[in-house]
């Protein structure tokens, strides 16, 4: 039939519009209910538990104002920070999602001398100018009540950390009162004012900005500046962070014990060997000392725990690679990248740490006193002993030709919870003076009558904890962080998750413990494990064979210096008989035979380590491909089959 009844064709018209229709009312649904896929393997794309547990607790609707440019005729660098912001904005969607009505999301376009434009710089959004003038915005304001909070500009270069902001924002404008944590320090973590002196000079004079960390737990807390000379810990401090306290005194150990007997909490980072962190003397004219190892002594002894100064943890399996002579690298067994196999995937502080750095990081030995019980938070392996700390900074390529493992883990990071008791039974020590020796004189009754009266807790009456950290270089801004080429200068993002374990620990300490479970997903490694492992095999294998070629070739050539400095006589010192000329070519073969041997047995190593990691790479590469092939080739095997069949 070349006309279709007019019947048919109604019928298909309706149905096609029908569908239409339901396609179109299907789309208007389903956008309302944002859904994104996330095929990151830590799902940093999804909303933590933390996340929900924050948005779970709100009584009273929070509100965030987003701004963002939606200019038509963006530059390259506008068009990269639209997609940022479209990122920003389907992560606010999911939170309003979440948060089940009590989240209200307003989005703004501040143009040019708009008053929209006027609303952002009184929400505290501030625009940024691009290299080619064009400013930008990108940020928001959250608000509950009468308390705001601004992100003033939302840097691609912390995408990983935004819902960590997000998140903290929000549970900020519920709880606007930050808890007030101290830092004691000699290092200037604060930060060094520029010396005139030294300009007058002519010498550069230039001061020191704070540390990263300084900054970052100034976005949570109020950050308190404690004096190694302190002799009383203020009651407003929660918490107290120690970085490296070399030199500490009396006098300040006892003001940290009497401190935790009361209930405050101490993050203490100590180091038998600092690496990193700067000088002892800060004395740009006449050089720099060395820096010393620092320790708690007094406190440890009383907690039952020792740190040995001067010795470090070397680890195959964590050991790191550094730039050598020529830039070559150079293995580092005592700079350790600690991943999971040493972290406690089960405490809060570390659960959702996957990488640590420790420079040269000491290891707590002894068993903790009675009342107190020990948590290890990082360890090394079993494939790891302690060394020298001075040889294992100069010449670490022969810590691991030297290597013996211990076959023990060494703890690296602690807690200790329970009651403390103090480490001053006496009371609080005394300064000594110059008339001290005429005590000595005094009679029994005269010294009790000068004694004062002791009134220093002798034990705490709660529960409380302290974590202790072997190691104090892992919080320098060059370990903990890397620089960003950003639009806008250099910008740091996290290199590991050092600055993540200062701050779960002081959160644990004083806040809400749903923000670690947010903080914790901003980095993520993924280290050859498997490489590392068949790393440290291949050692074991290999270095005893060459120590040995190694003392056998230096053992000949001590022959031939024994024989090459006999003399007949003072004239012909290197006149020797023909048996010695034979026993000397005999030893000069040895040892070029035993050379050629060590080297032969070098590449062997090299050659098998590069070998691993050339098959693993190669499987990586090869194995998503060949699986689509062979699966394939199966699928068009089955409906040939099939076809043939009908």
């Amino acid at each position: 039939m070349k006309n279709k009844p007019f019947e048919t064709i109604l019928y298909s018209t309706v149905g096609l519009a029908a569908m239409a229709a339901a396609l179109i009312a299907f789309y208007y649904i389903t956008s309302a209910f944002k859904q994104r896929m996330d095929l990151t393997q830590e799902r940093a794309y999804t909303l933590s538990a933390g996340t929900r547990a924050i948005l779970k607790k709100l009584d009273t609707p929070v509100k965030i104002r987003f701004y963002s440019n939606q200019g038509e005729h963006p530059s390259a660098e506008g068009v990269f920070f639209q997609s940022y912001a479209r990122h920003v904005e389907d992560l606010l969607g999911e939170y309003k999602q979440a948060a089940k009505g009590k989240l209200i999301i307003e989005k703004y376009n501040p143009e040019p001398d708009s008053d929209v434009e006027d609303s952002a710089h009184l929400d505290g959004v501030e625009g940024q100018m691009l290299r080619n003038g064009e400013k930008i915005y990108l940020g928001l304001a959250v608000s509950q009540l009468d308390t705001k909070e601004a992100m003033p500009f939302l840097d691609p270069s912390r995408e990983r950390l935004l819902e960590y902001d997000l998140s903290r924002a929000i549970s900020r404008v519920g709880s606007p009162e930050k808890p007030t944590i101290g830092v004691m320090s000699p290092l200037p973590v604060f930060g060094m004012p520029a010396n005139p002196m030294m300009a007058q000079m002519g010498r550069p004079g230039q001061g020191q900005d704070p540390w990263i960390l300084i900054r970052e737990l100034k976005n949570d807390f109020n950050v308190k500046q404690v004096g190694m000379d302190v002799e009383k810990i203020d009651d407003e401090i929660k918490a107290l962070v120690v970085i490296h306290p070399r030199d500490i005194t009396d006098k300040a150990q006892y003001a940290i014990d009497q401190f935790v007997l009361r209930g405050g909490k101490l993050i203490a980072f100590l180091d038998p060997l600092p690496a990193v962190i700067d000088t002892k003397e800060q004395n740009q004219m006449f050089g720099a000392m060395p820096n010393t190892g620092s320790s708690l002594d007094k406190l440890l002894k009383a907690w039952g725990l020792t740190l040995e100064s001067g010795k470090v943890v070397a680890d195959l399996k964590f050991m790191m690679q550094v730039g050598g002579r020529g830039g070559q690298p150079s293995k580092a067994p005592a700079i350790l990248s600690v991943t999971s196999e040493g972290i406690n995937t089960n405490d809060v502080v570390t659960s959702l740490i996957d990488n640590v750095w420790l420079p040269y990081a000491g290891s707590f030995s002894g068993t903790p006193t009675e009342g107190l019980k020990e948590t290890i938070l990082l360890s090394s392996t079993a494939d790891s002993q302690m060394v020298d700390g001075f040889m294992a900074n100069i010449a670490g390529e022969n810590i691991v030709k030297e290597f013996k493992s211990s076959g023990t883990k060494r703890p690296l990071a602690v807690r200790l919870t329970g009651k403390f008791k103090t480490a001053f039974p006496n009371g609080k020590p005394e300064d000594k003076k110059d008339d001290e020796k005429k005590e000595g004189d005094k009679k029994p009754e005269e010294k009790t009558a000068d004694k004062k009266t002791d009134d220093s807790l002798k034990e705490s009456k709660d529960v409380n904890s302290v974590i202790l950290v072997a190691d104090a270089d892992m919080l320098h801004d060059r370990v903990a962080l890397q620089p960003i080429q950003t639009f806008f200068g250099n910008q740091y993002a996290p290199a590991n998750g050092n600055l993540s374990f200062l701050q779960n620990s002081v959160e644990q300490m004083t806040g809400d413990n749903n923000l670690i479970a947010v903080r914790s997903r901003a980095t993520l490694n993924r280290p050859f494990k498997r490489i590392k492992d068949m790393e440290a095999v291949a050692n074991e294998k290999f270095q005893s064979e060459i120590k040995g070629l190694q003392e056998g070739a230096d053992e000949a050539q001590r022959k031939i210096n024994e024989l090459q400095a006999q003399k007949k006589d003072k004239d012909q010192r290197f006149v020797i008989t023909p048996e010695q000329q034979a026993e000397l070519a005999k030893l000069r073969t040895q040892e070029a035979e035993t050379r050629k041997h060590l080297k032969q047995v070098q590449k062997d190593l090299r050659k098998e380590v590069v070998s691993l990691e050339t098959r693993l790479k190669w499987l990586n590469v090869l194995a998503i491909p060949l699986a689509v092939t062979v699966s394939g080739l199966v699928i068009a095997g089955v409906k040939r089959k099939k076809t043939s069949a009908k």
